[in-house]
């Protein structure tokens, strides 16, 4: 029997209501010893899913690692996207373990999460498994984490996958929470953010409206 196809989103895909962003330890002791990634793309790819989720609405935690006596505060790219929002610091290594952070994802109630954050091998791979083990289903933005080497973090990355993790990117994040440019609510939303942190698709943006008055859908 021939399949027929239908115009609808496949289940696998994101949406801004059906599930919760979890940003961790974007800080600057963690950012100095990250070489996977350059530091200015890493603080972008930041900068972007952060403004994004807070723009579709999507409930984000923020949490960090020992702020005040270590790690230092979180990017301003992120915190600026969220005023005045709590940032839930710890002590663990592996977020999973904390009861704070808990008892807020439990109060969201997301069954489908995404991570992203610093180290990949440690603070991502951590609640990545954990998460998985207890039944949630897990996304990780890669290009928005960074390890101590290229190494760590594709290893980091093999590993969750390897366990069921589903992995993408922060400009892919964005434009599967847009999905149709026809969405006129967010459209300005979704291309503004791009023009400031998306890097030469910005760019083309930018040079598409002001030589023809060019626009996406």
């Amino acid at each position: 029997m021939a399949l027929t196809a239908t115009p609808t989103a496949g289940p696998q895909l994101l949406a801004p209501t059906d599930h919760a962003l979890v940003l961790i330890d974007f800080q600057s002791q963690m950012a100095f010893a990250t070489k996977s990634i350059d530091a200015i793309e890493l603080r972008n790819n930041a900068g972007l899913i952060a403004h994004a989720a807070a723009g579709f609405k999507v409930p984000t935690v923020l949490t960090t690692v020992a702020e005040k006596s270590f790690s230092g505060p979180m990017f301003s790219e992120i915190t600026d996207a969220f005023p005045g929002q709590e940032l839930l610091d710890r002590t663990s290594m592996n977020t999973w373990e904390d009861a704070a952070v808990i008892k807020t994802l439990n109060a969201i109630g997301k069954d489908r999460l995404v991570f992203a954050g610093l180290w990949t091998s440690v603070c991502i791979v951590g609640p990545t498994l954990s998460a998985l083990a207890q039944g949630y289903e897990v996304y990780v933005i890669t290009d928005a984490c960074g390890d101590v080497s290229a190494e760590a973090h594709e290893r980091a990355v093999e590993r969750m996958v390897q366990a069921g993790a589903r992995p993408m990117t922060s400009l892919q994040y964005m434009l599967e929470l847009q999905r149709d440019w026809a969405r006129g609510e967010t459209y300005d939303l979704t291309t503004g953010i791009a023009k400031k942190f998306g890097g030469a698709y910005g760019l083309g943006i930018i040079y598409a409206k002001s030589m023809f008055g060019a626009h996406e859908g």
